[in-house]
């Protein structure tokens, strides 16, 4: 089966999933595509997005089962998955920091596999993803977005992309590739206000970096799009991340949580 067909098969699967433990009595709302699938397709080390609007909180038993069962399909020979679900009331009308009910992701795994079943809590880096469920406009079962979902402010957008720099840059040397990446699509976003994809926003990173600096984040787009191997040694990573830091404060310093032509 081609790859498109089988991410498509396990979209299907896993939308199926979400309805049999959280839509008791039309709990679930809309099933949203969002990530790397809309924003120019799927990439050999992307994951599989799903945003879930759901009617009423959930339970600890229905998110213990939930993850249970994504712990089986996430990952291994196929996608990893990245499932994060909200309850509309939290988000609609929009406030900031947003509230998540629920997140499943591939990092989180070895806390899941012994026990840990997510908690609801404040989560700032809904307001880019709500952002990106809104206009990439891909409902998997629901309505249109829109309909469930309001828009998030510039500023709101802005402050909750900023503020996860720190954290970023502590995982470094761990996950060197996606650090770098996202660094580029922070500086991209905070320029010019779209939400371009990891490799699209190292494109335009790239054409603005000093050439020093471009080796690294390079070779983290070639890693992303399956075009070279990983591998770190001997590249100026620390100097490179420093240099997307530096250019998102200066934005941030001189345009605040506006933006460019706000």
């Amino acid at each position: 089966m081609p790859d498109l067909e089988r991410d498509r098969d396990r979209t299907d699967h896993l939308v199926a999933l979400v309805r049999r433990h959280l839509d008791q009595d039309g709990d679930v709302l809309g099933v949203y595509a969002h990530g790397s699938a809309t924003l120019g397709g799927l990439r050999p080390y992307s994951d599989l997005d799903l945003l879930v609007v759901l009617g009423r909180p959930t339970t600890a038993g229905q998110r213990a089962r939930l993850t249970g069962e994504l712990l089986g399909v996430s990952g291994g020979a196929g996608r990893p998955v990245e499932l994060i679900a909200v309850v509309r009331d939290e988000v609609r009308p929009w406030r900031y920091p947003p509230r998540r009910e629920y997140l499943y992701g591939e990092w989180l795994r070895d806390a899941y596999e012994r026990g840990a079943v997510p908690e609801p809590e404040d989560d700032p880096d809904l307001a880019p993803l709500l952002t990106m469920v809104l206009r990439a406009d891909a409902p998997l079962y629901g309505p249109p977005p829109a309909t469930l979902l309001d828009p998030v402010p510039h500023g709101d957008l802005r402050r909750a992309i900023t503020a996860g720099v720190p954290e970023l840059l502590g995982e470094l040397e761990s996950d060197t590739r996606n650090v770098l990446l996202t660094l580029a699509r922070v500086w991209s976003t905070l320029a010019t206000g779209d939400i371009r994809s990891k490799d699209a926003a190292a494109d335009w990173a790239l054409g603005r970096l000093p050439a020093p600096y471009r080796p690294p984040l390079a070779h983290a787009r070639a890693v992303y799009l399956g075009r070279e191997t990983e591998n770190w040694s001997g590249r100026a990573v620390r100097a490179c991340a420093d240099r997307l830091v530096r250019e998102i404060r200066e934005i941030r310093a001189v345009y605040g949580d506006g933006g460019p032509g706000e």
